[in-house]
């Protein structure tokens, strides 16, 4: 089984995350500069089989798209759509995904790292 790339796009900083083969787990890769980005997919997708990548979708709370990076975003997915057409791209909405992962820290037992003193 092929692994998933996540990627997390953004105008200056794209993170990136991987499955495991069994596409259990993710893991975080790297983040990339955004300008860098398709040349990083370049060497990377040449050694690694990749059959989809999932790619966020910002929204508003109101449900709406038009959000500034989503231009940027669409912009990305064309490029690569045509460099990469045998891969599949899937949007995820990605509201409250960073509350959702505090609240799963916090179930497994996690703490929140206390403050450093200065």
């Amino acid at each position: 089984m092929a692994k998933i790339l996540g990627i997390d796009y953004g105008k200056v900083i794209t993170g990136l995350s991987i499955t495991d083969n069994e596409q259990i787990f993710a893991f975080g890769l790297d983040a990339i500069p955004t300008k860098k980005l398709m040349n990083f997919l370049k060497s990377f997708l040449s050694h690694e089989k990749i059959d989809e990548i999932v790619i966020g979708l910002p929204k508003r709370l109101n449900n709406q798209k038009e959000t500034l990076i989503e231009t940027d975003i669409q912009i990305f997915i064309n490029k690569f759509r045509i460099r990469y057409p045998h891969i599949l791209i899937k949007r995820l909405d990605e509201r409250f995904t960073s509350k959702m992962a505090f609240n799963t820290m916090i179930e497994l037992g996690l703490k929140k790292k206390k403050e450093e003193k200065k």
